[in-house]
């Protein structure tokens, strides 16, 4: 505790009450670019509303591209369909996309999201069929998550470590993209960084953590286990676990109330558990344990495998811009590990990183949940006066790792567009110059010692880079948006159309079932699709040009004649291919 005392004394430094914003006497940039009556007043902002400045960062981060890029495949569009259709049948309990059960992750995001529709529409906003509304929780799940991390990392790294790493959290890379994602783990992260901060206060002062504060921390397990099962509560379980193996004792778990707190917990999520066993007559149960939580720890599910290390590789990309100070923060954590803050944040880092590792389904956003600890990690060193100093070859591989990401978001924006749609949007000649400037603004910084400052400014000058990429340039890569198109396409050749009067063969992604309508016809093949047109006149169909030969064989056997309404062309980034639709009527 006396290496704490000390630690804590140090933290109350000069330097570290130098406001982050603060424009030492050289200037950081020249006049022009940067004036320093903005960092004025964003540092009056910074100490006087400083929750309303994080949520004013994650909006200008996140609202780009919220409401204008289309629905994703393939989780997006199946998670955003099975809630509307919850909408549409009035059945908040079963779990069905088309007329399929999808028996895999529990219900609570599928709430979240009807309860936005609901209200939407409450007051006179038709909802139910734009992607953005089914976006909405994941973005106030990713701005509390933010607010959490400022909130609870006081208590464990001072006031404006938490707020550096609240702010580092909201600009990562991968929570900026999952903002813009109708599923589950934005939401997710918000609970886990609730609860691990009120995990955190019960280990630094568990004779005061409070009953009330105790309820709070199940009733938020219990909301996680509607999200996503067994994996947020995980969290809190295998830091728990770690810091009573490393500390040789548990002060903190009396407070913790477990003998009415694990009930409360399971009281949350059994009556839907109950109703959805008794509706399904348990095959959510034996689908999702069996064929998707055990299938993804002893395989690569849907090929999405990596090796060992992959997230540590992955995590540069993910966490920019500031996964490239990560190195050294590290290494100073581990040298305070006796102190409780550090203790912690690695107690809360470690195993459950190690535990994504192990598992053989890897996905960038599954080790998310540790980021609040990762971010505020490196903004203790960042602002240490003391800090560990990293070698020159260190600072040069951080160095490298920022521009590569950097410079390669660039490139990657002129290059993708050109090879996908033969054109280059506006938007993309944005993005590299933007790059460069983030790069050689925080290397400038950084380079003169001012660690914080460079972080900070990585956070405010990647926010014009994420703009122009997902408001910009990712809507105007029409060969990416094949369900848009074929909806458009099926209104002006057979407007009035129902869903159940169309069938497609040859694609059978989710987003046109949110595009067009749950209640249309997933065809197996081309001679599927043929039968579907002779079955009922008035019927339309969209055949894929890799079952056109025996969609052509089949009319001809059944004597069918058609006649070609429409050509949709495009690029299926699911299965990393081209793809052509031609539409079909039967002819009397």
């Amino acid at each position: 505790m006396a290496r704490y005392g000390r630690f804590a004394a140090r933290c109350k430094s000069a330097a570290f009450a130098r406001p982050l914003c603060a424009v030492p006497q050289t200037p950081l940039l020249p006049a022009a670019m940067l004036n320093q009556t903005l960092f004025a007043r964003a540092e009056t902002m910074l100490e006087r509303a400083p929750r309303l400045a994080l949520v004013l960062l994650c909006l200008c981060l996140y609202l780009p591209g919220f409401f204008t890029v289309p629905a994703l495949d393939r989780d997006e569009a199946r998670f955003a369909q099975a809630s509307r259709q919850m909408v549409e049948s009035g059945d908040y309990v079963n779990i069905r996309v088309g007329s399929e059960e999808r028996n895999k992750k529990p219900v609570g995001i599928h709430w979240a999201q009807v309860a936005v529709v609901h209200g939407l529409e409450a007051v006179g906003i038709p909802a139910r069929s734009e992607i953005w509304a089914y976006r909405v929780p994941s973005m106030l799940g990713a701005i509390l998550a933010v607010l959490a991390c400022f909130q609870f990392g006081r208590a464990l790294v001072g006031r404006r470590a938490a707020l550096l790493g609240a702010a580092m959290l909201a600009a990562c890379m991968v929570l900026v993209v999952e903002t813009h994602i109708a599923k589950t783990d934005a939401a997710l992260l918000a609970t886990v960084a609730v609860a691990m901060g009120l995990l955190g206060q019960a280990y630094l002062r568990p004779g005061a953590f409070t009953a009330r504060q105790a309820a709070a921390f199940w009733v938020i397990m219990g909301v996680s286990v509607l999200l996503k099962g067994p994996v947020g509560p995980m969290v809190p379980l295998l830091t728990g676990i770690t810091l009573a193996v490393v500390d040789r004792g548990a002060p903190w778990f009396r407070p913790l109330r477990l003998h009415w707190g694990l009930p409360l917990m399971l009281a949350m999520a059994a009556p839907w558990m109950v109703a959805i066993g008794i509706a399904t007559e348990g095959r959510f149960f034996a689908q999702a344990l069996g064929d998707d939580m055990i299938a993804k720890l002893g395989s690569g599910e849907e090929k999405h495998w990596g090796p060992p290390g992959f997230y540590l590789i992955v995590f540069f990309i993910a966490a920019f811009p500031s996964a490239w100070m990560v190195g050294p923060a590290l290494r100073q954590a581990w040298s305070q590990r006796s102190l409780p803050a550090s203790r912690f944040l690695l107690a809360w880092l470690v195993p459950t990183w190690l535990v994504f590792e192990a598992v053989q389904t890897k996905l960038p956003h599954y080790t998310l949940v540790v980021y609040p600890a990762l971010m505020l990690l490196i903004a203790i060193w960042a602002l240490d006066p003391l800090r560990f100093q990293p070698g020159r070859w260190l600072v040069w591989s951080m160095r490298f790792g920022l521009a590569a990401v950097a410079v390669g978001m660039g490139v990657l924006a002129l290059v993708g567009p050109r090879l996908l749609a033969g054109v280059i949007p506006w938007a993309s000649w944005l993005v590299l110059p933007a790059a460069l400037l983030l790069v050689w603004a925080v290397l400038h910084v950084s380079a003169r010692g001012l660690w914080a400052r460079g972080a900070a400014l990585g956070v405010v000058l990647v926010v014009p880079i994420y703009a122009a990429v997902l408001g910009g340039v990712l809507p105007r890569i029409e060969p990416m948006w094949i369900a848009p198109r074929l909806q458009a396409a099926l209104a002006r050749v057979a407007p009035g159309l129902a869903p159940a009067q169309f069938g497609m063969a040859g694609h059978a992604e989710p987003s046109a079932l949110f595009a067009i309508g749950g209640a249309l016809h997933l065809l197996p093949s081309g001679p599927a699709a043929a039968q579907f047109l002779a079955d009922q006149p008035g019927r339309v169909v969209a055949v894929g040009d890799r079952q056109e030969a025996t969609f052509q064989a089949e009319l001809i056997r059944l004597g069918l004649r058609v006649e070609e309404l429409a050509t949709v062309s495009g690029y299926n980034y699911s299965r990393g291919r081209p793809i052509t639709l031609l539409l079909y009527r039967r002819v009397p």
